[in-house]
């Protein structure tokens, strides 16, 4: 089993403040596991984490973002992060109200060619390989929170 993150590594990580971290806990949005008072997150939650954190930063609520969850869970079996994680790419597409998924170019095509406003794209896959690879990154040199993440968030 993989080491797991604690509260300080994904705050470190995705940029969450402490009390949001602790309020998507305590409504059951992404749950860790627990050591005693210790909240501990598996890769799988780190990943939540940094995708649900783009999309709030895309203006979406968090009521929305937890249908998004559900949706995903329902029609996948599977939790966001092990739905995005296989070999193809899953993207998140919306028009500035509501969120489709896409799991295939020929979807997207029909999806586009019905929209009457432009979209913005949000790569689940690409949140989940980013923080993969800041992990290996903080892992090889030992910091806290590496700073190439640091440079990517600030152009976020």
């Amino acid at each position: 089993m993989q080491q797991p993150f604690t509260s300080r590594d994904v705050i470190a990580l995705t940029g969450i403040t402490p009390r949001q971290l602790q309020w998507w806990d305590e409504r059951r949005i992404v749950v860790p596991a627990r050591e005693g008072r210790r909240r501990l997150y598996s890769m799988e939650d780190l990943a939540e984490v940094a995708v649900i954190c783009q999309l709030r930063h895309r203006g979406f609520s968090l009521q929305r973002v937890r249908k998004v969850m559900r949706f995903l869970e329902r029609e996948f079996g599977k939790r966001l992060a092990e739905t995005v994680t296989g070999a193809s790419d899953y993207h998140l597409l919306t028009d500035g109200k509501t969120l489709y998924l896409e799991t295939s170019p020929k979807q997207i095509g029909d999806i586009l060619k019905n929209a009457r406003q432009p979209m913005l794209t949000i790569c689940l896959s690409d949140a989940v390989r980013q923080v993969r690879a800041e992990m290996r990154a903080r892992k090889s040199s030992g910091s806290s929170m590496p700073s190439s993440f640091r440079k990517v968030r600030q152009a976020s």
